[in-house]
């Protein structure tokens, strides 16, 4: 129990050295020296950190193909930036995303779609009537590196 003790206050104290401590335990197996309260808080914090990236991506990517798409008046100027834009998401995303975040990000995509939309309205001042209510997307889409409307 001295250990646990002690990781206790490491985490307080130092968290990258508690986190080499914490793995190097569960290496060993020595499962019951671990500071369970602090490791559980640790990774759920990771899950909902995971979560963030992956959602902002994809949020980026809607917010891209939309303009891209939609605002006809900006496209001669800008259509580059946004290509470019579009493939570095994309490749960031496809970089992080798991089975379990792509399922994640298939649920929220409704979500994630409303908050896209509402950016671009306000960043084209609401002239772009034409955007579609609902994700004219889908995740296949989103994520493919090459795919453009």
């Amino acid at each position: 129990m001295l250990v646990t003790s002690n990781l206790r206050e490491l985490y307080e104290i130092d968290d990258y050295l508690w986190l080499e401590k914490t793995i190097k335990l569960l290496k060993n197996r020595q499962f019951s020296e671990l500071d369970l309260d602090n490791l559980i808080e640790e990774l759920e914090a990771l899950g909902r950190s995971e979560k963030r990236t992956v959602k902002s991506f994809l949020e980026q990517i809607i917010r891209h193909l939309l303009c891209l798409q939609y605002w006809e008046q900006e496209y001669d100027y800008t259509h580059h930036h946004w290509e470019a834009e579009l493939y570095s998401f994309r490749r960031q995303l496809n970089d992080e995303i798991t089975a379990n975040l792509r399922n994640y990000l298939s649920s929220e995509l409704d979500t994630i779609y409303e908050s896209a939309l509402g950016y671009i309205n306000r960043k084209s001042k609401n002239k772009l009537t034409q955007i579609p209510k609902n994700c004219p997307y889908t995740l296949e889409q989103l994520l493919d590196e090459n795919w453009l409307p």
